[in-house]
């Protein structure tokens, strides 16, 4: 791909058609394996157009991550239940995170902002827009909820909600980024879950 010194995404009238395409491929080639011709293709565009959108291809695929983000995310909050118990929202929270951050998309995600966001800030900063700050907007709402009707106890819900989302990660994230492990059972998630909800209700719960 074409590289370019600040990230530049342009919006246009085939915006949503090349990132449509664009996650086709990317979630069946992965971001090193997608590759410019097969992009424009699903995407039924030149590639002339593709690359006036996107000069660089971490762009479009920081662009198509964000957007998976948001879609996870509302998705979650439409299936989820507020009125059930801490401990069984938590659990599908956890479920839905965890699943979320060791998927391909999720992994990738996370690398390319690593190695990537010295070049492009930008990129990090999406990163974190859409991924630990937008799980700490979104669970420290329901956080602020249970609080309120006597749930739970928490001074600092953002704090409780990064809390959260970090112990949801523990031992499997670490083994997934440094290759130690690469596929994980029901159980395993559910060991991990289980005992995050655990900890998380120790801690904060009424």
């Amino acid at each position: 791909m074409m590289q370019c010194d600040k990230p530049v995404v342009r919006k246009g009238r085939k915006f949503d058609q090349v990132l449509e395409g664009a996650r086709e491929i990317f979630m069946r080639d992965g971001f090193e394996g997608a590759s410019v011709d097969d992009i424009a293709k699903a995407a039924e565009v030149s590639k002339a157009t593709l690359y006036s959108y996107f000069p660089d291809k971490s762009l479009l695929f920081m662009e198509v991550a964000k957007c998976e983000c948001c879609r996870q995310a509302e998705r979650a909050d439409s299936e989820m239940d507020h009125t059930r118990p801490p401990s069984e929202v938590l659990s599908y929270a956890g479920h839905r995170l965890l699943d979320f951050m060791i998927s391909a998309m999720g992994e990738q995600m996370f690398r390319l902002c690593v190695a990537e966001a010295r070049r492009f800030p930008e990129l990090g900063q999406a990163f974190y827009e859409t991924g630990p700050k937008m799980v700490a907007t979104r669970l420290g709402a329901y956080l602020d909820i249970a609080v309120a009707d006597g749930s739970l106890k928490v001074d600092d819900t953002n704090l409780a909600a990064c809390q959260f989302a970090e112990l949801c990660k523990a031992d499997i994230f670490t083994k997934l980024v440094f290759g130690i492990q690469t596929e994980f059972t029901a159980a395993e998630k559910a060991h991990v879950v289980d005992n995050a909800v655990s900890t998380f209700l120790a801690r904060y719960g009424a």
